[in-house]
């Protein structure tokens, strides 16, 4: 059994999209409601897909109900248009610097156990890091998903108790790494009991990170042998 459990966001730690997510959230929302939501000005970074969709819909006009009641349409198609969007995302997307390395040399180590702590729904996570080539190395059965609740802060739980019901793995908070590029990557730690290292590769900058009192910030993950010393221990 593993003693450690890594759980890294997706976007903006282990991968850039590029704008693919962007347009294509507003092509589900155009199919939901029947109109473009336009330049919406929603920032995506940290949140979960629930979320997001949420907020477009409210930017939108739409009453509480109404942004409800879409909302299951517009992450169906969603999760539809992504899947089907696997060559841009290799077009227009990459992985973070030292991330293959890293998760190479933590897949051939018995002691660490590796899944995602996402946003995304878990089919939108599973159709990035395919199309990317990260999922061999990443237990998505064990992850946490803005599928499986639109707060993230709630999800560290989530995974640990996939790791035990799917794995047979009885590990605590104090066992798990969570790894992010955004405050809100702390926030769901903390509020998981979890440790946190975060990377300044998406849209919040170093010194904006290491002003949040995570256990590490790293400008990015390029120096491998520091990362996986840290997340071993």
């Amino acid at each position: 059994m593993p003693s450690r459990l890594v759980l890294w966001d997706v976007d903006g730690t282990l991968v850039r999209a590029g704008r693919v997510a962007g347009e294509i959230f507003s092509l589900a929302v155009e199919h939901a409601v029947g109109r473009h939501p336009g330049e919406h000005g929603i920032s995506m970074s940290g949140k979960t897909d629930p979320q997001i969709a949420l907020e477009i819909l409210a930017g939108m006009g739409l009453e509480a109900d109404d942004c409800s009641r879409h909302l299951p349409v517009v992450v169906d198609r969603l999760q539809t248009e992504l899947s089907g969007a696997v060559e841009l995302i290799r077009a227009r997307g990459r992985v973070m610097p030292g991330v293959a390395e890293i998760l190479a040399l933590l897949d051939d180590d018995d002691g660490v156990a590796q899944s995602v702590l996402t946003g995304n729904t878990a089919v939108n996570a599973a159709t990035k890091l395919a199309a990317l080539g990260l999922d061999r190395w990443l237990d998505l059965e064990i992850g946490a998903y803005g599928s499986d609740d639109p707060d993230r802060r709630a999800l560290v739980p989530v995974a640990l108790r996939r790791a035990a019901e799917r794995r047979g793995w009885t590990l605590s908070p104090e066992d798990v790494w969570v790894v992010g590029d955004t405050p809100r990557d702390l926030e769901c730690a903390r509020a998981g009991g979890a440790r946190c290292a975060l990377v300044a590769t998406g849209h919040t900058t170093q010194d904006a990170l290491y002003g949040l009192g995570a256990d590490a910030v790293f400008d990015d993950l390029s120096d491998v042998d520091a990362v996986v010393k840290l997340l071993r221990s």
